[in-house]
């Protein structure tokens, strides 16, 4: 998919605001059993068709409305994804606006997950 500048330049200067981590980082710590929330941000019926293994789901459209009732805890560690790593990386930003500490993006979304053959639901 080719993205506009405009949503390039948002999302680039979000990038500079936020942390990253690589599809590896999340299966290795879904591996060593290390508790964290692992939100998929993308649309309703994008995380209905597939999604990754042991994942929940807070569209992107309603994370800031729903976030403080799913997680309460500010400081709880979360990793969000979505198709690429751009709506995460917007999310990301949008949450630690909120107060959420311990907020990461998956770089390269739900295609890196695929990519590197982790489960899937």
């Amino acid at each position: 998919m080719q993205h506009n500048p405009g949503f390039l330049k948002l999302v680039d200067d979000a990038r500079q605001r936020i942390g990253e981590c690589t599809a590896a980082d999340v299966m290795a710590r879904l591996e060593k059993g290390v508790s964290f929330h692992f939100i998929d941000v993308r649309e309703d019926h994008e995380y209905q068709s597939d999604h990754a293994a042991g994942a929940r789901h807070l569209g992107k459209g309603v994370i800031e409305r729903d976030i403080e009732t799913q997680i309460p805890d500010k400081h709880a560690p979360i990793v969000l994804y979505c198709g690429g790593g751009y709506r995460s990386a917007l999310a990301a930003d949008a949450l630690q606006q909120m107060g959420y500490s311990n907020v990461l993006s998956m770089e390269g979304g739900i295609k890196s997950w695929r990519d590197a053959g982790y489960p899937m639901e």
